[in-house]
């Protein structure tokens, strides 16, 4: 089996998801990136069956080209993977005109254009909230005075609320039209601001059918968090089983979008009222440490799962979630470099056998754009209430200092 993994830039995540590719017995692994190569650790490079190193690993006919080029060198490629939402649809391109399996491009497209989405599930009955796409102010205005204020600005194809804002009067609105316009190349997706609770959906599918998910409750949500840089963001994987009705909904939104293998990432609230509401679906793995997590909470490889479903269609039930997990996210307040990070020796102290990973910001480090902020520290208890304290003190605790 030789596989082609498509990373436009080495991320931690990127660099995750690879080695547990090479380490499946029986793979061998090809690797596309516009990126340095030498940015990539040695031992990891050293897996490699080939790399290729393209101008724009997000075009597919560069696409194309590396795995014809891997193709000449090491022989039949048979699976083209890859993990960043922005590359989902060049991938499904490209497998259709190599004649690989994997995600079709209607399926992708499905996925990745959020009004198309919501359209298809509004269609089907699935609860998702009521939506607009437009070019033009005026049209903003009119679906404003429609469903009253605040809604909420985003490009159609967005991700990890970047460009997203919250409009909660006219001025306002007027204000986010533009950048996100820009960003989305004249198009503003916008919607109802559905207020409750946020989670994640993260779910393992297999023929179709979803044979492992994991809902994660996040504190305060995304958008919140991009619109208030002081605010730190916390993600919780609770002990106690899910409620069935998102298991319902996360099942009937994959078939109607079509993912019939692999991972997704669905973001979901839950009303006052106890209904739920579909916000929005990924076909690729969560990010913001959640694989870790999942792994953490069942004392299982979630990244090593998903690369034996990609590579050979397996996937082997996990064990019962025998932990609470959670991640506390480490965000600079102000603008600048990481200068230095105060309170980690207290955290350390008090949590001790609580932490199983962490990453701290490192001094002169850049400022991220991302609500995951500069670091993280992840924590684990069989009690949720222990997590979600320990989450608290670490936030309130831990301090990184930009300038």
């Amino acid at each position: 089996m030789l596989a082609t993994f498509v990373a436009p830039y080495f991320s931690d995540n990127a660099k995750l998801f690879l080695h547990h590719l090479t380490c499946q017995e029986g793979a061998r692994v090809a690797l596309i990136t516009q990126d340095d190569l030498a940015a990539l650790p040695h031992e990891l490079r050293a897996k490699l069956a080939r790399a290729v190193r393209v101008v724009d690993a997000l075009a597919t006919d560069a696409i194309v080209g590396g795995v014809q080029e891997i193709v000449r060198h090491e022989g039949k490629v048979e699976r083209l993977l890859g993990v960043v939402e922005q590359i989902q649809v060049p991938l499904a391109q490209a497998r259709e005109q190599l004649g690989l399996p994997g995600l079709r491009v209607e399926q992708a497209n499905n996925f990745r254009d959020k009004t198309r989405m919501k359209d298809l599930l509004r269609a089907a009955g699935v609860p998702v909230a009521k939506h607009r796409l437009v070019t033009k102010t005026e049209e903003a205005l009119r679906f404003a005075a429609e469903v009253g204020y605040p809604i909420v600005v985003k490009p159609p194809a967005g991700a990890a609320s970047q460009t997203t804002y919250r409009a909660d009067d006219e001025a306002s609105l007027r204000k986010a039209l533009t950048p996100t316009s820009v960003a989305a190349g004249g198009v503003v997706l916008l919607e109802e601001f559905v207020t409750g609770d946020e989670h994640s959906f993260d779910a393992f599918v297999r023929g179709g059918q979803v044979v492992f998910y994991s809902v994660s409750d996040y504190h305060p949500t995304p958008l919140e968090v991009m619109q208030n840089p002081w605010m730190q963001w916390v993600v919780v994987l609770p002990r106690e089983h899910e409620a069935d009705d998102i298991a319902r909904a996360g099942q009937e939104t994959l078939k109607v979008l079509g993912l019939d293998d692999g991972m997704c990432h669905l973001e979901w609230f839950r009303r006052a009222d106890g209904s739920v509401v579909v916000s929005e679906v990924a076909a690729r793995p969560p990010g913001a440490q959640i694989p870790t997590l999942i792994s953490r909470a069942h004392d299982v490889d979630c990244v090593g799962a998903w690369a034996r479903l990609s590579l050979f269609d397996a996937f082997e039930p996990f064990p019962t979630r025998k932990f609470a997990t959670g991640a506390a996210y480490l965000r600079g307040q102000g603008e600048g470099r990481v200068r230095a990070v105060h309170g980690v020796r207290a955290v350390e102290r008090d949590l001790a056998g609580l932490i199983t990973d962490r990453r701290l910001p490192q001094p002169n480090q850049e400022k991220s754009k991302s609500y995951e902020g500069e670091g993280f520290i992840l924590v684990r208890h069989a009690d949720t209430r222990v997590v979600e304290q320990a989450l608290k003190h670490v936030v309130s605790t831990v301090r990184v200092e930009l300038g």
